[in-house]
This record gives C-alpha cells, sequence and structure tokens, in this order.
C-alpha cells in the first residue's frame, strides 16, 4: 500500500536520563496540561499499600540498583509466564489481506485480515492518516474492532480520534468469541488451552505489533497501545509482557485484583485468569470468591500475587491508567510501587492516572489520554 503525506509537527520531549543537577532532562518533560496526573494525592504520596514489595524477590532480598532490578525484573516476568502458560513463537513477518478500501477525511480506512495466533486470522481495520514520513502508531483493543472506528457508543471510538490527530492506527477486537459468550482468545483450543487467556490476547496484541512494525510509514519505536475495560485489561498485559510497546493507556481495566467492584473487576472469570474447560458455570459473577473459583486466579491470590507486578514491568516504558469506577484515586498506592521501581532507574513522569466517577470514558479522560499519547509517541 502507498500513502501520500504532509509531515507532522515535532512536538516532543524524550530523552533518556533523568534529574541532572536539579533540573529535569527532556525524558522527564511532558505536557503541562497532563503533568498533575504524574502525580498521587498528598495523602497517597509514597504509600505502598497492601502489595507485596516490588523492589523484593520473592525470596525476600532488597533490590538496591538498577542492576538488581533488572534480575528482578526477569524474576516476575519469568513467574508470571510461567503461571499464565509460555506463548508460541510470535509472527513476526506478517502478510497483511485487504479485504476493502474507504477514504475518509483526512485518512484512509482498510479492512484487513492478518494472523494473530498460529492457527487463526482476525479482521481489524487499519487507519493510515494522510501525512508523510514515519508515523507514530496506536493499536487499540476491545470486544470488536467497529466501536474504536466510530461504529459503537460514544467515547469509545479512540482509533478514530486517533487517526484525526495523526497517528497510524490498527483496531482489533475479539468479534466471534464475544458473539459466542467466551469474549477472549485460547490456544491452541477452547478445550484445550495451555495459556491463560489474558494472557493470551497479550500474545495477539504482540503480533498485531509485529504488522504495524512491518509498514513501512510507521516509525516501529513509536507504537502504544490503548483499550478500555476488557480493552483495557487486553491492553495492560499487552504492554507489559511484551516491552516493544512504547507506552500505553488502560482505561478503566481495574489495575490490582478487587472483589468489591462487582463484575468490572472479574479476572476470576474463565476468559482471564480462571480458565477452565468449558461448558463454564456461574460467570459474570459479582465476586471471585476463591472457595468457587477455578483455574489460576485461586492460586495467584492464595500465594500473594497482585497486578503491580504485572505493571511494574512497563518500567521505565510510561502508562496512564484512564481510571473509573474501576480504577479509583486510592490505587495510587499500587501505582506508587511502580514510580518507585522508575526512581530507581532515575526515571520521573513515567505513571499517570486520571479519574472519573464512571466506567466509561468522558471526553476529559478521553483528552488526556490523548495528549499522553502526543507526549510520548510524537517528536
Amino acid at each position: 500500500m502507498k500513502h501520500k503525506n504532509i509531515p507532522l509537527i515535532l512536538l516532543f520531549f524524550v530523552g533518556v536520563t533523568g534529574v541532572v543537577n536539579g533540573q529535569r532532562s527532556a525524558k522527564d518533560a511532558v505536557d503541562d496540561r497532563i503533568a498533575p496526573y504524574f502525580s498521587p494525592p498528598a495523602a497517597l504520596k509514597d504509600s505502598p499499600g497492601p502489595y507485596r514489595p516490588l523492589l523484593r524477590f520473592y525470596n525476600g532480598d532488597t533490590v538496591l540498583t538498577p542492576q538488581a532490578w533488572k534480575k528482578r525484573r526477569a524474576e516476575i516476568a519469568d513467574t508470571w509466564n510461567q503461571l499464565m502458560g509460555r506463548w508460541p513463537a510470535l509472527i513476526k513477518k506478517q502478510q497483511l489481506e485487504v479485504l476493502e478500501t474507504t477514504q475518509k477525511e483526512g485518512f484512509t480506512q482498510y479492512r484487513i485480515r492478518f494472523r494473530w495466533t498460529p492457527n487463526e486470522k482476525t479482521v481489524a481495520y487499519l487507519c493510515v492518516p494522510k501525512a508523510k514520513g514515519k508515523l507514530p502508531a496506536v493499536i487499540t483493543t476491545f470486544y470488536e474492532p467497529e466501536t474504536a472506528i466510530g461504529n459503537g457508543k460514544p467515547n469509545r471510538d479512540f482509533a478514530y480520534q486517533l487517526v484525526k490527530r495523526g497517528y497510524v492506527t490498527l483496531s482489533i477486537g475479539t468479534t466471534e468469541a464475544s458473539r459466542a459468550g467466551t469474549y477472549s482468545v485460547y490456544y491452541p483450543s477452547i478445550e484445550q488451552a495451555t495459556v491463560a487467556p489474558l494472557s493470551m490476547l497479550a500474545c495477539t496484541a504482540a503480533n498485531a505489533w509485529y504488522l504495524l512494525a512491518g509498514l513501512p510509514y510507521v516509525d516501529h519505536k513509536r507504537i502504544g497501545i490503548m483499550g478500555h475495560s476488557f480493552g483495557g485489561k487486553w491492553a495492560m498485559f499487552a504492554s507489559c509482557l511484551f516491552d516493544k510497546f512504547a507506552c500505553a493507556v488502560w482505561s478503566d481495566p481495574g489495575v490490582v485484583f478487587d472483589d468489591t467492584k462487582g463484575s468490572a473487576v472479574n479476572y476470576w472469570e474463565p476468559w482471564y485468569l480462571g480458565y477452565y474447560p468449558p461448558p463454564w458455570k456461574d460467570t459474570w459473577r459479582k465476586n471471585g470468591n476463591t472457595t468457587d473459583a477455578k483455574g489460576l486466579y485461586p492460586k495467584l491470590i492464595k500465594e500473594g500475587y497482585d497486578l503491580h507486578e504485572i505493571m511494574a514491568l512497563m518500567a521505565p516504558r510510561p502508562f496512564l491508567v484512564s481510571g473509573g469506577s474501576s480504577d479509583p484515586v486510592d490505587r495510587w498506592t499500587a501505582l506508587n510501587q511502580v514510580i518507585r521501581v522508575n526512581r530507581l532507574l532515575g526515571y520521573t513522569n513515567r505513571v499517570a492516572m486520571t479519574n472519573r466517577p464512571k466506567h466509561d470514558p468522558d471526553d476529559a479522560s478521553n483528552e488526556a489520554a490523548y495528549l499522553f499519547f502526543d507526549t510520548f509517541l510524537k517528536q
């Protein structure tokens, strides 16, 4: 595919060092409009919450240096990948099939098909702005790919809004599984899945990253990911488990385990971390009581694991939690632990959170998300 584009305005600020002689480096600078979101409220500042310390190995040894963190990070990643199951080999050489081409105002929309697991293809939407040169890109994740391109509920049209801002966007979703009420991706099959479905969703996003990275008009160093709710969990696990994503926005996924949020933070479901072979009973439960939860979830709870460990794998890559009813302001206690990791590595302004009362995204939360991408993906 060939595209004619105009140059992007160079917006931004990303360098490599942290604070030097009391001055913020370019790496630490953020847009003033979102700068407040990188600091917790005074009442929660530095509070680590009830979560197992990130800067401590599972055997109790303390992490004191960036070199030690590298080993600790590997310990976390290896432990979680072993618990959730290892991914199949990633599909690095992608073949894109164009099913339909539609000219829109300012961009071209392609309905495409590509292979996102070794044995399954998916239909997605690739949106390409009429701009020139190597462009930043964002993958969006949801139950189906149409919502993100503007054919769904309000304020979930992330791919559409971002392509209008100059990003190549790729909208992916689990259309067939969502229609069937199984929602996720199961490998090698739903009857005998060897990878926790939420981790396998992350694997599909990694394969989608390779699709985007292989396009001649995409800068592979500037690819982010964003999703809401189900898509927020998907985007969170994808960006944390696959370190080629430059940054991420997670809209109200539930960034820690929490049985008090009803069916919104429902990691116990079989399509997330509670997989067991179907038929499934009592799904969409209001809590994940470990007396009746199945699969990996009760083991994680019993042994003290929580999702701040998954989030820590992002460091020092930036992420924004677009928090709603599932992720209220007190989630800062978990985020503070990731901030400590970044501080050890010499970075500031890498962890941000906005808050709104409802689960649904709104204009303000979305604008903050888009400014976040402008800060970390545009140059």
